[in-house]
């Protein structure tokens, strides 16, 4: 996921508004008309880097979600086709990577609370909510999900990383003669081919003095005479 910048919220007046940066798409899922131009009119206010697309219902924000460049979904949790925690749920195990903010009533804080315990980033309450706080509400959560984003994808490397580890640590099928390394496939690899394809080794090459001797027996002396001595 490439990195969102919408610059920072900084303090003008005492209240939050947002710097020069990259534009942001959000996706406001918001049944209510009412709340939906007052919260157009919060973001209009304090910056020029939001682009604000709306759908009336959980079913149409997931069509808009899945058409692409969506980088936060602002989340009514009072929705005619899905209420309360159930909307965070679906929105979170469908687009982990997506950053969520939640609107709850004064009377449901606590199901604030919970949404952020089930995926979204931040929740916050309506009424009580501001064009200062929203900007600073946006910016943060897009910066807490880069950053577990980053921590999953470290993860998942170091997983593979562990089991490509664990492979080379089981039995391997090798020719006794030759010393080629039997893969998974049946097909049988120079040893240091398959070493490297199975782990980060790197090889440099040279030849051991029994193997001098019985190879070049005429250079042998020349090469490990001085240091036989």
């Amino acid at each position: 996921m490439e990195p969102i910048i919408l610059g920072a919220a900084y303090r003008k007046g005492g209240e939050y508004v947002m710097s020069s940066g990259k534009e942001v798409t959000i996706l406001l899922i918001e049944d209510c008309p009412a709340d939906v131009y007052l919260i157009r009119e919060m973001l209009s206010e304090r910056s020029n880097h939001v682009i604000i697309e709306c759908a009336d219902s959980l079913e149409k924000g997931l069509a808009r979600i899945d058409a692409g460049e969506i980088d936060l979904v602002l989340l009514d949790l009072g929705l005619p086709d899905s209420q309360g925690i159930t909307s965070v749920k679906k929105l979170s195990e469908r687009y982990g990577h997506l950053p969520i903010i939640v609107f709850t009533g004064l009377s449901a804080e606590q199901v604030g609370i919970q949404a952020v315990q089930e995926g979204a980033q931040d929740y916050l309450i309506k009424g009580q909510t501001n064009g200062g706080l929203l900007i600073k509400a946006i910016r943060y959560a897009i910066e807490r999900k880069q950053l577990e984003n980053e921590k999953e994808l470290l993860i998942r490397e170091l997983q593979e990383s562990l089991a490509k580890v664990k492979l080379l640590s089981g039995l391997l099928p090798i020719c006794a003669s030759c010393k080629k390394i039997r893969d998974d496939k049946g097909y049988w690899n120079q040893v240091e081919t398959y070493l490297i394809e199975h782990s980060e080794a790197t090889f440099t090459h040279g030849i051991c003095p029994e193997c001098a001797k019985k190879l070049y027996p005429e250079y042998y002396d020349q090469i490990f005479g001085e240091k036989n001595k």
